[in-house]
């Protein structure tokens, strides 16, 4: 039975969430602030963290940021964000959040959430319990949920993890961000800069130079490759592939 942490100082809201989780049949913990959320996160390892953006003190993003810091760092997180707070909630997939459930929400329509990035971790590690795709120095290990690069771990998220497992089993290849979402969220439609900040994470994480990749490459107006780079490859600009340093009302949502 997989437990989930629920995190909001609004007592109604955290009272019908945990009435549906518990319903669906999870076990469920409540915080109401930043500092009991990561009391009870380490006394008691959740399986999925939902986590309210605002939040008196210590905010969901800080929340967030001390989860991907420390033992917590592969617990899944879905956030809570208000409706129109587009900087914000991307902010939030940025420092590592998994998925967001704007608000006013249908509390169904978040269990499913909860359901889906849970079905799918452990479906990828059903899957994928022989070797994993190995390539540039990094190797994966699915049913682990561990990737290491010359030997050192990565602190990738759960949706980090299968972002770079799907790119790397499928080498050269352009995939669009529409597919992407399909294959590695599960959603047949939703806002596509959650690809975007997803590959930039990615970048920061497995690229010698983020500015410059050389194994995530975007396909302008497709998507994105992973090359296996040669000696004679010349990175390329990531200035020149997507808009990096735009606020984020301004990322692109038609094109990579």
């Amino acid at each position: 039975m997989h437990n989930i942490l629920v995190v909001d100082d609004d007592p109604t809201v955290a009272e019908v969430v945990t009435g549906y989780l518990e319903r669906a049949g999870f076990t469920v913990d409540r915080a109401a602030d930043g500092p009991q959320a990561l009391r009870l996160a380490a006394g008691r390892r959740p399986d999925l963290v939902v986590l309210d953006l605002m939040l008196p003190g210590m905010d969901g993003l800080e929340v967030c940021r001390r989860l991907r810091a420390g033992a917590l760092a592969a617990v899944p997180v879905i956030m809570l964000t208000a409706r129109g707070d587009e900087d914000d909630r991307i902010l939030g997939l940025e420092i590592g959040a998994d998925d967001y459930v704007t608000k006013p929400f249908s509390p169904r329509e978040l269990v499913l959430r909860v359901e889906s990035v849970l079905r799918r971790g452990a479906a990828a590690g059903e899957r994928r319990a022989g070797p994993g795709p190995a390539a540039a120095g990094i190797v994966l290990d699915p049913a682990a949920r561990r990737a290491t690069k010359d030997g050192h771990e990565l602190a990738l998220t759960l949706r980090e993890f299968d972002l770079l497992a799907h790119l790397m089993r499928h080498p050269g290849e352009a995939i669009g961000r529409e597919r992407l979402m399909q294959d590695v969220w599960g959603w047949e439609f939703g806002d596509l800069s959650t690809v975007t900040v997803h590959v930039r994470r990615l970048r920061g994480k497995i690229e010698d130079d983020p500015a410059r990749p050389r194994l995530i490459q975007t396909v302008w107006g497709v998507g994105y490759r992973f090359d296996v780079p040669g000696d004679g490859d010349v990175p390329r600009d990531v200035a020149r592939d997507e808009p990096r340093d735009l606020p984020p009302s301004q990322l692109p949502t038609e094109e990579a």
